[in-house]
């Protein structure tokens, strides 16, 4: 080992953003007014993503070329017990790569943001948000124990839940942000259980020591029976842990948040939900894959959720018409293809997507902005239309992103995602036919629901003369007017030019180190023998240009074509046919409509449900029992007793007298009866 890495430099890292966050938010918009102007605010916020962006760097090469690594203590803030309360951080290749990943993309949106937000009152408060959202997510990624992994998963949730609620006056955006809080509660109880087990079982929180023990773990069986078997309590641990990333990365039935938080301006759609927040359960459940090979049960249990998000939130995408809301239908969907890789124990190809997906999926969500903004706040894509003459820049970028989206042979997603369908293919699990299945149809879904929102924006007749009532409302409240379309200014395009370039080309640079290379070396495990994905993935792949050309025979491509060509037709040559269709499954339609009426069962029934049980305890138990029956009983009882020996306790002799003789008179008859 050539170089070892300072805790002072891994330090900084987490601590820039921090800073940035803090001036911001203390001198920009507190103290009644603005101290430092937005310029400065800008400034020192970007300033500090952008010393944590390096520094990852540096720590990417020291770790990939230099096989550095580190992995101590910094801080031992509380001992309970034998349990340690740590501040730690474990660097090595998976969380340089993330620690690269979230500060890249971090720093891209923060130079957008300049160009979006420029007339937005909440300027300085934005960039506070965004770089405290940061350093949280740099906690989490570059944690060494489970206690500060769990501080890093609630700081995003708590920054996600104030951004995505940012426009506090707009109704609609605390309805949102509550919800994203609530549903990741959900999540999160589980989350902490599963902690709660392993602190329990194990005497530690540290990865490395629970990793050792993981063996002994493997062996315990939970006194609990499911269908008649025996629980073991490693499945447990890892459906606990699991939970926690079905909130976090949105999986079904815990998906229902995301699509709601588009509600937060468009920088936070791409910040929280393309390359950050919702990549940390996949990114967590990764870390953890000493734990999750000993369970097949909670591999077979990710296989189906990760299948059946990748497959409906898909369907939803296709009659989306907000194109915030398509792009975010999309997250949802490749989060599933991620999951889908994890229950494949394809570990370093679900995290392969979570970077290949960051670079476009962000791109596609600042480029939506884009368009919002040079369609004058206008987010309909019904009422756009032959956009790419008047915003090139925008146009170019969102096809590459389009396409590497899709999967097209050569860009980066078609790597990741076709190596996830491989994988899936290979698993020997019993549910990996239902999960290859629904990946495999989501290629055609995912294509034309894509391509669909690319030609109803930038080809075809101009419709944004035609809307009817223009009284839309975008993110910033504003109306909708009848202006031409005009390109967006450098500071966002410039981020645009800067995704595209990964967009298109990482996937082709990476696949060969991250996948079948030592990249993932001592960090990701997987039980070869019981899993057998991975190495036969690995004995099929002859380079990323052979894997190109192969990718040109394959199903995935040819359904991808497929989905394409169907939604060229469709929406460009014979546009009446999307109506008939509609009108034709007018069930189906509905069914979709109502995002197969998940958010109603979920307020109707579980949490109206909660709140009648709720109010059960409060009048029944609270009310009823413990104040009416225990504490105010017991006094009642009390008193009344009182009552009675207070009217015998009269104070004259004569009543005594008269009670003496009554008594005596009681027991001489009582004598006398009993001789008888």
């Amino acid at each position: 080992m050539s170089q070892t890495l300072s805790a002072s430099t891994l330090l900084a890292v987490p601590l820039a953003p921090l800073a940035g966050a803090v001036l911001a938010g203390i001198f920009g918009t507190t103290f009644g007014g603005n101290w430092i102007g937005r310029r400065l605010s800008h400034t020192l916020t970007i300033l500090g993503v952008l010393v944590a962006f390096i520094l990852s760097a540096m720590t990417l090469k020291s770790v990939a070329v230099d096989g550095a690594r580190f992995n101590e203590t910094i801080y031992t803030w509380m001992v309970v017990g034998g349990l340690k309360m740590e501040v730690g951080f474990l660097i090595d290749s998976l969380t340089a790569m993330m620690m690269c990943v979230v500060t890249f993309v971090s720093l891209m949106v923060h130079i957008y943001t300049i160009g979006y937000m420029e007339e937005d009152d909440g300027y300085n408060r934005f960039f506070a948000y965004i770089s405290l959202f940061t350093f949280s997510m740099l906690m989490l990624v570059m944690s060494n124990n489970l206690l500060q992994l769990f501080f890093g998963w609630e700081a995003v949730g708590l920054v996600s839940y104030l951004l995505i609620g940012f426009w506090f006056n707009k109704p609609t955006a605390i309805f949102a942000n509550m919800k994203a809080f609530l549903v990741n509660r959900v999540g999160d109880f589980g989350f902490i259980l599963g902690i709660g087990l392993i602190a329990a079982y194990t005497g530690t929180l540290n990865y490395g020591e629970v990793f050792a023990k993981a063996g002994e773990l493997g062996n315990i069986e939970f006194p609990w029976y499911v269908m008649g078997q025996d629980m073991m309590l490693i499945t447990v641990i890892c459906i606990c842990l699991f939970i926690g990333a079905m909130g976090k990365s949105a999986q079904f039935p815990l998906h229902v948040w995301l699509p709601d938080s588009m509600e937060g301006p468009t920088p936070i759609s791409a910040l929280i939900h393309a390359a950050t927040m919702v990549t940390a359960g996949i990114f967590m459940v990764a870390r953890m894959s000493p734990l999750f090979e000993l369970s097949d049960a909670a591999l077979n249990f990710i296989l189906v959720i990760g299948a059946i998000t990748a497959l409906f939130m898909g369907f939803l995408g296709i009659i989306q018409n907000d194109i915030k809301r398509v792009v975010a239908y999309s997250t949802l969907s490749q989060l599933g293809y991620m999951t889908v890789a994890l229950g494949a124990s394809a570990y370093s190809v679900a995290v392969f997507h979570l970077m290949t997906h960051a670079f476009f999926k962000a791109l596609l969500f600042l480029a939506a902005g884009s368009v919002i903004i040079g369609m004058h706040h206008n987010q309909d894509i019904r009422w756009m239309g032959g956009v790419r003459k008047y915003m090139p820049i925008t146009w170019i970028t969102s096809l590459l992103g389009s396409l590497a989206l899709i999967g097209t042979p050569l860009f980066s997603g078609f790597y990741s995602k076709d190596s996830i369908i491989e994988a899936v293919h290979f698993s020997q699990l019993p549910a990996a036919g239902f999960a290859y299945f629904a990946v495999l149809a989501g290629v055609f879904i995912t294509a034309f629901y894509s391509f669909r929102m690319y030609f109803l924006v930038f080809h075809g007749k101009e419709r944004f003369d035609q809307n009817p009532d223009a009284h839309h409302h975008d993110d910033h409240g504003h109306h909708g007017d009848h202006h031409e379309p005009h390109e967006s200014p450098w500071v966002v395009t410039v981020p645009l030019v800067l995704l595209a370039i990964p967009s298109v080309v990482i996937g082709f640079m990476t696949i060969q180190p991250m996948l079948f290379g030592d990249f993932f070396k001592d960090v990701i495990f997987v039980d070869a023998a019981r899993h057998p994905a991975m190495a036969k993935l690995a004995e099929i792949f002859h380079g990323p240009v052979g894997m190109a050309l192969h990718g040109l025979q394959t199903a995935p491509f040819w359904l991808a074509l497929a989905g394409v060509a169907a939604s060229y037709y469709m929406y460009m040559v014979n546009p009446a046919l999307p109506a008939a269709i509609k009108r034709t499954f007018q069930p189906i339609h509905t069914l979709l409509e109502n995002k197969y009426y998940l958010d109603w069962i979920n307020e109707n029934i579980i949490a109206r449900g909660a709140r009648a049980l709720g109010v059960g305890l409060w009048k029944g138990g609270d009310q009823a029992v413990i104040d009416g029956a225990l504490v105010n009983g017991s006094w009642k009882i009390v008193g009344w007793v009182a009552g009675l020996v207070r009217r015998l306790q009269t104070g004259f002799v004569f009543h005594y007298a008269l009670v003496m003789i009554l008594g005596i008179f009681v027991l001489m008859t009582y004598f006398v009866m009993l001789n008888k």
